[in-house]
Order: structure tokens, then C-alpha cells, then sequence
């Protein structure tokens, strides 16, 4: 799986959410249907983007408890007026 073509398809999600600040949960299968690969390769692409820094991984403390992604620079701990409410996954 190609990271970059990956990155920029994630960078464009979270981009174009609504949420403030600017966050996305991302289906692998969703995501590996779009580029005709397995799940497993967007998720170990997506952990790479994670481990290189270009992406952060996070999980929402209250229900529905997804795990997110964001890019560093609009990473924050309030989401919806809850503190706290995003941890490191």
C-alpha cells in the first residue's frame, strides 16, 4: 500500500469534517475497499502515518468510544465541550 496516496486520502477526510477540531474515524474496510486492497494493509499503513508522526491516533472517552485520527497542529482535548473527552490509544 502506497503510505502517501494513503495520507493524502486521510488528510482530505479529516480535512473535510465538520467537527472543531478537525478529527475523523476512519473504516479500514472502507478505506481498503476504495483502493482495492485488504484492511489490514490500510491498517498498517495508517499505523505507519501514526509512527512517522504525520498522524496522531486517539480514542474518544465516551460513547462510541472510535478510535480517531487527526493531523498534529489541530490536536486537541476538547471535542463538543467535553474535557478530556479524546485519550492516546
Amino acid at each position: 500500500m502506497d503510505t502517501e496516496k494513503l495520507y493524502q486520502r486521510v488528510h482530505s477526510m479529516i480535512m473535510s469534517s465538520s467537527k472543531a477540531p478537525k478529527y475523523m474515524s476512519i473504516s479500514p474496510v472502507k478505506v481498503a475497499d476504495i483502493f482495492g486492497v485488504k484492511p489490514g494493509e490500510v491498517e498498517k499503513g495508517l499505523q505507519e502515518l501514526v509512527d512517522s508522526g504525520r498522524l496522531t491516533k486517539s480514542k474518544l472517552d465516551y460513547p462510541p468510544h472510535n478510535v480517531i485520527y487527526q493531523i498534529p497542529g489541530v490536536t486537541t482535548n476538547r471535542i463538543g465541550g467535553q474535557d478530556n473527552s479524546i485519550r492516546q490509544a
